[in-house]
């Protein structure tokens, strides 16, 4: 790569796997599984981002266990009926160039809700969810603390249930280095189950897992040693958190800093740094939006702690990603709705930063027929 070819395109590679470029899709929830099963929308819904030009494409949060679930429409990956489906995604992404990720979590107390365009109220047993036959099921957290006012409270899990939870993940894990996937993330942020034991606000426990910080770090950092040993040497392992709650007296900045200096020394590959999502939806953050509003947590982390990161949040523009990675502010940059707005945003983007950029990169089947149009548009331009 000279000074002048974009960085947004140059290879990036984290231990064996390495990918075309530096533009990642962020997990999204679509909530349109049944009973965790991909089906034609996950394919369709992910496929085209490969297509698009990304470097890394990530299927949404995936539920461990079936307890787990945010809604009764998330992927999941707690059975090996799951495999085949999870497959037939992995490899489709990359047969068109993209590199497969997955995203593992645990809803905790953020579970058994409707899905958003219905309202993401509590579940009711029996009564709820688009279908009328979508009930409710008990929740669990590292303490027993409803989400919300009026909110059905989780149970605190005891050692037992921590024990089986960590094998849940697992068990994931290897499911989903069968079904080919090349990039384990492991889903530490947004308010869900791993995020409930870090934040001082959800997690009131006294024993070993609550109290002071390396305390409430103690059990997510179990959970990436397990992942870590499961997973081989040449796959990498990243760690999505909440760089922050922007609530009083939540997580801090330090305390990301903190997390991932153990998340480093345990071989965690990379950081993927959003904000937020504690005490309401995923996508909400207290931070002030603007464009670009969380690189700054990848910047920190990414100096102080001398690892990986990716950025992400509000970054809309091919220059806006370009110079967040010129000025050493993270390694990857990842989209997310605006990949929904524009499925080709990475071929888009690299034509915006390459004046030489023509339709090479787009699939042939698209490819030729843009070429020979831009040929006939470029002559009609011309009177």
């Amino acid at each position: 790569m000279t000074e002048h070819d974009p960085k947004l395109f140059s290879p990036f590679r984290l231990r064996g796997v390495g990918a075309r470029n530096r533009v990642v899709i962020s997990p999204m929830c679509q909530y349109s599984a049944d009973e965790g099963r991909v089906n034609d929308w996950h394919l369709v819904q992910l496929g085209r981002y490969a297509l698009g030009g990304a470097g890394l494409v990530f299927a949404e949060a995936t539920a461990v266990s079936r307890a787990g679930r945010i809604t009764h429409g998330d992927l999941g990956i707690w059975s090996d009926e799951h495999i085949p489906g999870l497959r037939r995604l992995a490899d489709f992404l990359r047969t068109q160039g993209a590199v497969a990720g997955i995203q593992l979590g645990h809803a905790g107390r953020k579970g058994s809700t409707q899905r958003p365009w219905h309202g993401g109220a509590p579940l009711e047993p029996n009564s709820s969810g688009s279908t009328g036959k979508e009930g409710a099921w008990p929740t669990v957290s590292a303490s027993a603390l409803p989400l919300r006012e009026n909110a059905p409270a989780p149970e605190a899990m005891d050692a037992a249930a921590l024990m089986t939870l960590k094998q849940d993940f697992v068990n994931a894990t290897r499911r989903a280095l069968s079904a080919g996937f090349q990039v384990i993330e492991l889903h530490c942020a947004h308010g869900y189950l791993l995020h409930q034991f870090l934040s001082p606000l959800s997690n009131l426990r006294e024993d070993r897992y609550g109290g002071e910080l390396a305390s409430r770090c103690l059990y997510p950092l179990e959970v990436v040693e397990a992942l870590r040993a499961a997973i081989p040497e040449d796959k990498p392992l990243l760690v999505r958190i909440s760089a922050v709650d922007a609530l009083e007296d939540g997580w801090t900045l330090d305390d990301s800093l903190y997390f991932a200096r153990e998340l480093k020394a345990r071989g965690v590959d990379l950081i993927d740094c959003s904000s937020g999502g504690l005490g309401g939806a995923a996508t909400a953050s207290g931070a002030p939006r603007g464009f670009g509003f969380q690189v700054p947590y990848a910047e920190a982390i990414r100096r102080q702690v001398d690892i990986p990161t990716m950025a992400v949040g509000l970054i809309i523009e091919a220059q806006q990603a370009e110079t967040i990675l010129r000025q050493g502010q993270a390694d990857l940059v990842a989209i997310a709705r605006e990949a929904l707005n524009n499925p080709n945003w990475a071929l888009h983007a690299e034509q915006a930063l390459r004046s030489e950029a023509g339709f090479e990169k787009w699939p042939e089947q698209a490819g030729w027929w843009l070429a020979n149009r831009a040929r006939t548009l470029k002559k009609l331009a011309k009177f």
